[in-house]
């Protein structure tokens, strides 16, 4: 899992984005997206081949959970969260949130923060197009379907296509800025040096963080007591 390292200094970044999320809130509620436009930039032949090579697995979506437990609590409260004008049905929800957790996990990272970086993104909007050009719900540019894919930039709108393009290339950026994920989330908006968007994305990512981890390792403890017993 990516520990997130915002380093420093940078601590008083949090109270700014506060500020971000009003923000947010109204370009959300405009049903505007809200991405910048990653940036082309050369790659050596072996990182072409790696990250190409990262999205070549087509599997089911499987992700990790601690328990089953975990597994049904994390769902329902990352559901209830989600924007039902997007994702009428709990089975839609549920199958989304099943895709971002495989996804982010396969990338090294935490699935709130994609969760987070979304919102920002698209506002959970799957066909959602950018102002540059960037589709889908990590808004990604279609340079990248013919830098490391297949060149079928249509794709961008199939959501496993998207995440996995979406989480490989925050992914790439995190190796480049050496972790540090203001600067990563900086180049993944095409927008490195200024603070709104890292900000907002910091802010949504605060928002989505899980609160039911203590309640299921209390529950499993109970559960643990009486069997006991």
């Amino acid at each position: 899992m990516l520990t997130e390292r915002i380093g420093t200094g940078r601590a008083d970044r949090w109270g700014r984005a506060r500020v971000a999320v009003l923000a947010l809130s109204f370009g959300l509620a405009a049903g505007g997206a809200q991405a910048g436009a990653q940036r082309y930039e050369p790659l050596s032949d072996s990182l072409r081949g790696a990250l190409a090579a990262a999205l070549v697995d087509r599997s089911a979506p499987e992700p990790r959970y601690a328990s089953t437990m975990e597994k049904v609590d994390w769902l329902a409260e990352m559901s209830a969260r989600l924007p039902v004008r997007h994702k009428p049905t709990y089975r839609e929800r549920v199958e989304f949130l099943q895709r971002v957790r495989y996804e982010a996990q396969r990338a090294g990272l935490e699935p709130e923060l994609v969760l987070g970086l979304i919102q920002v993104e698209s506002g959970f909007r799957r066909h959602a197009i950018s102002s540059a050009g960037a589709r889908g719900y990590m808004q990604v540019m279609p340079f990248w379907t013919s830098l490391i894919g297949d060149g079928d930039a249509s794709a961008l709108f199939d959501p496993q296509a998207n995440l996995r393009y979406g989480c490989t290339i925050l992914r790439h950026y995190l190796d480049i800025e050496r972790g540090d994920l203001y600067r990563a989330l900086g180049r993944y908006n095409g927008s490195l040096g200024r603070p709104e968007y890292p900000n907002a994305v910091l802010a949504a990512w605060k928002r989505w963080s899980y609160e039911g981890a203590g309640r299921v390792r209390q529950v499993s403890t109970s559960a643990a007591a009486v069997a006991t017993r």
